[in-house]
């Protein structure tokens, strides 16, 4: 009677084996009849979305999709052009020695003092009513550039610093650092150039002279940080990144670990000098915000339309 039994019990294992499968069968058919009836309705209104010329709710996103792509397309056009200009003699020479520097520098010392000095022409102006797009600029400049600082200095930077890997921050600080400093000091020059014109040399008065200073200020350590003080700096977190990626350090967020390389000489001698550069940079920067908060101060004074 066991022995029956068990061959009974053996005999069935296999029925409900097959039945099973035939379920499963059964139910793969029958998912795979939807998924082929879901395709077959998206083609045909795929099809009669190129058919019509309606306006349908995904056309905001076909623009969008339409406008992504053709920005990267041209994107991409421009870096193959900048990749093949890097590769010239000229480029070279204007990039990767300190004598262009000098001559911006110069040049930028030249377009001041030239701006400052009171010609007829110029002290008339005063006399005359303000351009409005002269206006415009001047405030769409220096809003612009306090905007920039504010944005950089305790949004931007603190945010990333204390969310990203330490390698990727520095990344990330790589490429907004030369655009950062260019720009403000570009803002920095047109307010300044706006302000003199409306307020010739010979017109002024220890505010107008202090504002003028602090402004000159601004523009000189943003372009000094440009040239002199930000190439150094990329150059060192580039090193810097080299040496971290083959110790296996530079991932930690918010912090810095040298780990292996704290014995090493090399290594601290380059991240003394990195931290001096930096420092050197965050001053400067504290002290253009502060010369700009000061002429703030003084379109505040001046607003006469609260």
């Amino acid at each position: 009677m066991c022995v029956r039994t068990l061959v009974d019990i053996e005999s069935s294992e296999p029925v409900v084996a097959h039945q099973q499968n035939n379920k499963l069968q059964k139910a793969k058919e029958k998912y795979m009849k939807l998924h082929d009836d879901l395709i077959a309705k998206d083609l045909e209104i795929v099809e009669q979305q190129k058919t019509q010329a309606v306006f349908i709710p995904e056309l905001t996103d076909d623009i969008l999709r339409s406008n992504t792509f053709n920005y990267s397309s041209l994107l991409k056009v421009l870096t193959k052009y900048y990749e093949t200009i890097q590769q010239t003699k000229l480029f070279k020479i204007l990039f990767y020695t300190t004598q262009p520097a000098h001559v911006i520098m110069i040049a930028a010392v030249l377009c001041v003092t030239s701006a400052l000095v009171p010609i007829k022409d110029r002290a008339q102006v005063a006399g005359h009513p303000h351009s409005r797009t002269a206006s415009f600029i001047y405030l769409a400049s220096f809003v612009m550039h306090l905007g920039a600082q504010i944005w950089m200095t305790f949004v931007s930077g603190l945010s990333l610093y204390f969310a990203l890997p330490r390698h990727i921050f520095g990344e990330v600080q790589r490429i907004l650092f030369p655009r950062y400093f260019t720009i403000n000091a570009c803002l920095s020059l047109t307010t300044l150039l706006i302000f003199i014109k409306h307020h010739p040399a010979n017109t002024w008065d220890t505010e107008i002279a202090v504002q003028v200073g602090a402004m000159a200020s601004a523009f000189f350590l943003e372009l000094l940080i440009r040239l002199y003080l930000t190439p150094p700096l990329l150059r060192l977190i580039l090193q810097k990144n080299v040496l971290e990626r083959a110790a296996g350090v530079g991932n930690e967020i918010g912090r810095h670990n040298p780990g292996p390389l704290k014995h090493c000489p090399h290594y601290l001698k380059m991240h003394n000098a990195f931290r001096r550069v930096h420092v050197y940079i965050a001053m400067g920067n504290m002290l253009t915000m502060g010369c700009t908060v000061l002429h703030l101060h003084y379109i505040a004074n001046k607003l006469c339309v609260l």
